[in-house]
């Protein structure tokens, strides 16, 4: 009688069938990753549009104009090297508006262009619904 010792270890019919089902997971979970990504990357530019907001109001108030208002930063994130919007404030005597151009990586988000203006009007080139999301 001979008894066959049995190797341990996987087949590569195991290990294929391991590395398709995590690359179907893979598959499914990326875009959902990148989704969320963006979304944070716009919420953190609205924020920074909101601020930049709030100090030309606060300009205007002591001032009574925006002419002379210098915005304190101009990129958003403000405290990274790696940046994902270009902030631009455009003033007026008495109005002003201020948007959300993005880049590095943040340009095939569906938003597009961020604005806001001074009596606090909000918008987006590609969707209406950017800043509810």
């Amino acid at each position: 009688m001979q008894q066959r010792q049995r190797s341990l270890g996987f087949t590569l019919i195991e290990v294929m069938i391991v590395v398709a089902i995590i690359g179907i997971l893979a598959a499914i979970g990326y875009p959902s990753y990148q989704n969320q990504v963006q979304k944070t990357r716009r919420a953190d530019a609205k924020a920074a549009l909101m601020e930049l907001a709030q100090g030309a109001e606060r300009y205007y108030t002591q001032n009574g104009d925006y002419d002379g208002y210098v915005p304190p930063f101009d990129e958003s994130p403000r405290d990274s090297s790696n940046t994902f919007y270009d902030l631009v404030f455009d003033p007026d005597d008495q109005a002003f508006a201020l948007s959300a151009e993005p880049k590095n990586g943040q340009e095939d988000d569906g938003c597009g262009i961020l604005t806001i203006n001074q009596i606090g009007t909000k918008g987006s080139d590609d969707n209406e619904n950017c800043w509810a999301r």
